[in-house]
């Protein structure tokens, strides 16, 4: 049979990626298999832009990639951002503030627009992995140029707990994704990862109708939602595995080339 979809959406972190940061050849083959079979390959992932074109460039991907959970659709081949939404500085310290105000204090961090910009990491804040970020002190540096995505950490709430508190107390100012340990973000109001694979998916002249999905995290829920097919990960959040139409084995055991594997049989 003729492969199905037209395009194949896959998140990286604990998706395409194994916990080491390399994808596996079977995994690749599966993919290039895809292609040959006509089906356009888009990576969507809440990385925004400089925290992914290295893993980009070492994949040797050259095609669409959206980043910044959404806000961003970037040209890998031609190392060029297509498009980008920032977040409003002024809601958000507003959003921010109405958190505070319930949860008190958090640890900050922030993700600057552009090709190049600079993640800020302020007092507290904990970064995953070996990702290029730039300390601050004075909170002031955080609204000092546009920014795509506001990092939030608590001292003593989990992720989950974090991420309703901070939709509850400020959903009417910013979009909330929670999307892996540690990783709570302020985002621009109604952006998600669906608002920019579907711009991604227009510029190739596919649908919502052609597209699988792969995912982890509750992040990754909005892309389901649009994507004709979602997958979750082994390892996903039980938020997502809830709404998936399939779960496949993880990513550590190329949950995905197992699922592409089926459909080219």
């Amino acid at each position: 049979m003729s492969f199905p979809y037209g395009l194949v959406a896959t998140d990286l972190d604990g998706t395409l990626l194994r916990s080491d940061g390399s994808v596996s050849q079977r995994t690749r083959d599966a993919l290039t298999a895809a292609a040959a079979a006509g089906a356009a390959h888009i990576v969507v992932t809440g990385r925004a832009v400089p925290w992914t074109r290295h893993v980009l460039d070492d994949l040797g991907y050259d095609g669409l990639a959206v980043c910044g959970q959404g806000a961003q659709v970037y040209d890998a081949g031609a190392h060029r951002l297509l498009t980008s939404v920032t977040l409003d500085r002024q809601l958000a310290g507003v959003a921010l503030a109405k958190i505070e105000a319930e949860v008190g204090p958090l640890h900050l961090a922030a993700s600057r627009d552009g090709l190049d910009g600079e993640v800020l990491v302020g007092p507290g804040y904990a970064v995953a992995g070996p990702l290029p970020a730039v300390p601050f002190t004075d909170v002031s540096d955080l609204w000092a140029a546009p920014l795509n995505k506001i990092y939030i950490q608590h001292p003593t709430l989990g992720d989950d707990e974090l991420a309703e508190a901070a939709r509850q107390a400020a959903g009417g100012f910013v979009s909330v994704a929670m999307a892996g340990a540690g990783i709570v973000e302020l985002l621009p109001l109604g952006l998600s990862k669906a608002t920019g694979l579907s711009l991604a998916a227009r510029r190739l002249g596919l649908r919502a109708a052609d597209t699988i999905a792969f995912g982890d995290m509750p992040n990754d829920i909005p892309m389901f939602g649009w994507a004709a097919r979602g997958v979750a990960m082994a390892n996903a959040h039980e938020e997502l595995k809830a709404v998936a139409d399939e779960v496949t084995s993880s990513n550590e055991e190329d949950g995905i080339a197992a699922v592409l594997e089926g459909l080219l049989a």
